[in-house]
């Protein structure tokens, strides 16, 4: 993620009419517009992996799944981010067209260079959604995969899951090998 140079703060309204005229995805938050850097293949079929297993796995339900392209709208709109893969369930998000708003479930795939702000401050604005249930943020260098979880008390817990571990998430109710996300992709 890059900060967009020469811009100055605009108003979510201002954002979402502006980002539509722009030729790549900006996230944004708090007035502020950081454009989108283009990821890895091992990183792309790594949350392709995960979207198409959680969108056969959910088919015929109430949930939908999008990668990517689909943005989601934190507090009220004061924030907006791209996850790599995100699930809704949530009957407000079933006709939405610009950006979900009540997910339940969302997935960062790490790289190097954006490691430390998903863990930490994009997480920080995940967590401000009240519907979302589950953080996943799956290594595209090894394999590991690291699921936030929020327990009956309203606290995240920790679940990590490495090479020959069975994946559960809660949210969606679904069980897999770790090796389903990595099939197929190169660890370099």
């Amino acid at each position: 993620m890059v900060a967009s140079p020469d811009r100055n703060y605009m108003s979510p309204q201002e954002y979402l009419e502006w980002e539509e005229r722009q030729d790549i995805k900006y996230e944004y938050i708090n007035g502020e517009v950081f454009a989108m850097t283009g990821g890895t293949l091992p990183h792309n079929d790594i949350a392709l992996n995960l979207a198409t297993s959680l969108k056969s796995h959910l088919r015929g339900g109430l949930c939908r799944v999008n990668m990517s392209d689909a943005k989601v709208a934190v507090a009220e709109g004061m924030s907006f981010h791209y996850p790599d893969v995100v699930v809704s369930c949530d009957e407000r998000d079933r006709q939405a067209i610009k950006f979900l708003q009540y997910p339940c479930l969302i997935v960062e795939v790490l790289s190097p260079s954006t490691e430390a702000y998903d863990r930490g401050a994009k997480f920080k604005q995940y967590r401000r959604i009240q519907t979302l249930k589950e953080y996943v943020l799956i290594d595209a260098e090894k394999i590991n995969l690291d699921c936030f979880r929020l327990n009956e008390n309203g606290i995240w817990e920790l679940y990590s899951y490495e090479e020959g571990n069975e994946v559960y998430l809660q949210s969606v109710d679904f069980r897999f090998p770790i090796s389903l996300v990595y099939e197929d992709v190169f660890l370099g």
